[in-house]
C-alpha cells in the first residue's frame, strides 16, 4: 500500500486530505454518515473569542461551479466551543485544526491561548480576512505590517503551530507569503475564497444581504492552483504549504498537490458530496499505485520539476 502519511510542524498527519473550516463544521455532521477518522484532518469552523450571531440572510448564493456565502463567521465563541463542541470531537481518532479569528490582535491571542489545553487540537489555523477594528476596518491579511505582527504576537505566545490562511484578494501573495515567514508561521494555508458578487435580475437587487461574499468552489481552482504554485516556487523549502480552493475531485487534489501542496483541504464540495473526502483519499491512494509510488510526499510540487527550463 501507498504510503499517504506525511508529517508537518511537527505533527504526523495519516494522509493529507483535510476538511477546508466553515464547510465541514466540527464534523459532527458527518460522523453520522461515515467514519470522520479516517481524514488526515478537521478544520474546525472559525472560532472566535465571544459568540457571533452572523449576518442576516440572504447569506449563501449559488454561482456557476461555485457559491457565495456571507454568513458572518457564525460560531459560539471559544468557550461555547470548549464546553458544548470539543467533548463531542476530543476523541475522534484524527487531528483538529482550530480555525481562529478576530477584530483585534487580542482576540486571536486570547481564542489561541484558551485551546492550548485542549489536548486534540494540534495547531492553530489564521483566518486573516478578517476587519481589524483597531485600523478602520483594514483586513489583517491585506496590510502586510498588520499581518507579520498578529503572526509574530501569536507564535511568541503560544506553544503549538501556527498556520496562516492567505486571502487570494490582493495583488502578491507572494508578499504576504514572505511576510508570514519571516515572522515564524509554520504553514501556510492557499488560498481563502475571493470576494464576488451577484444580482438578481427579476428583482434587480444584489442577493447576498451584505451585497458581496466569498467565492468558493471548482471555479476558483485555476487561481488557487497559480497562488499555490507561486508561492512553492517561490518558499516551496522554507514552509509548507496546505492547498484549498476548487477541490472536488481526486484530479483537483493532484493539481494542488503538483504545484506543491503538502496537504489539502475540501471545501464546498462538501455540501452537495458529503462523501467526496474519502473518495479523494482513495483517488490518492489509487494514483500512487498506479504509477508503482510508494510514497505521497514524492508527488509534492513534482510538476515543478517537469517545467524545462529554457
Amino acid at each position: 500500500m501507498p504510503d499517504l502519511s506525511i508529517s508537518l510542524f511537527g505533527v504526523t498527519f495519516k494522509n493529507p486530505v483535510w476538511t477546508a473550516s466553515g464547510t465541514f463544521g466540527y464534523g459532527l455532521e458527518a460522523m453520522e454518515l461515515y467514519n470522520v477518522s479516517e481524514l488526515g484532518a478537521i478544520v474546525t469552523k472559525g472560532i472566535s473569542l465571544k459568540p457571533r450571531e452572523g449576518n442576516p440572510p440572504e447569506r449563501i448564493a449559488e454561482t456557476p461551479c461555485g457559491m457565495l456565502n456571507s454568513i458572518g463567521l457564525q460560531n459560539p465563541g471559544v468557550e461555547g466551543f470548549l464546553k458544548k463542541i470539543y467533548p463531542n470531537i476530543k476523541d475522534i481518532d484524527t487531528h483538529i485544526i482550530a480555525n481562529v479569528f478576530g477584530e483585534t490582535e487580542e482576540e486571536y491571542l486570547e481564542v489561541c491561548l484558551a485551546l492550548e489545553e485542549a489536548q486534540k487540537v494540534v495547531a492553530y489555523e489564521l483566518n486573516v480576512s478578517c476587519p481589524n477594528v483597531k485600523k478602520g476596518g483594514m483586513l489583517f491579511g491585506h496590510d502586510p505590517i498588520v499581518l507579520e505582527r498578529l503572526v509574530d504576537r501569536v507564535k511568541s505566545k503560544v506553544k503549538k503551530p501556527v498556520l496562516v490562511k492567505l486571502s487570494p484578494n490582493v495583488g502578491n501573495v507572494r508578499e504576504f507569503a514572505k511576510v508570514c515567514i519571516d515572522a515564524g508561521a509554520d504553514g501556510l494555508v492557499l488560498i481563502n475564497t475571493l470576494l464576488g458578487m451577484k444580482i438578481d435580475v427579476s428583482s434587480q437587487k444584489p442577493e447576498l444581504s451584505t451585497l458581496m461574499g466569498g467565492l468558493s468552489g471548482p471555479a476558483i481552482l485555476p487561481i488557487a492552483v497559480r497562488m499555490v504554485w507561486e508561492v512553492f516556487s517561490s518558499y516551496g523549502q522554507s514552509i509548507p504549504i496546505v492547498g484549498v480552493g476548487g477541490i472536488y475531485d481526486t484530479d483537483s487534489a493532484l493539481q494542488h498537490v503538483l504545484a506543491g501542496a503538502s496537504c489539502i483541504q475540501v471545501g464546498t464540495v462538501n455540501f452537495f458530496d458529503p462523501y467526496a473526502p474519502l473518495k479523494i483519499r482513495k483517488g490518492l491512494e489509487e494514483h500512487l499505485r498506479e504509477r508503482g509510488i510508494e510514497d505521497f510526499k514524492e508527488l509534492v510540487g513534482r510538476a515543478h520539476r517537469m517545467v524545462v527550463k529554457s
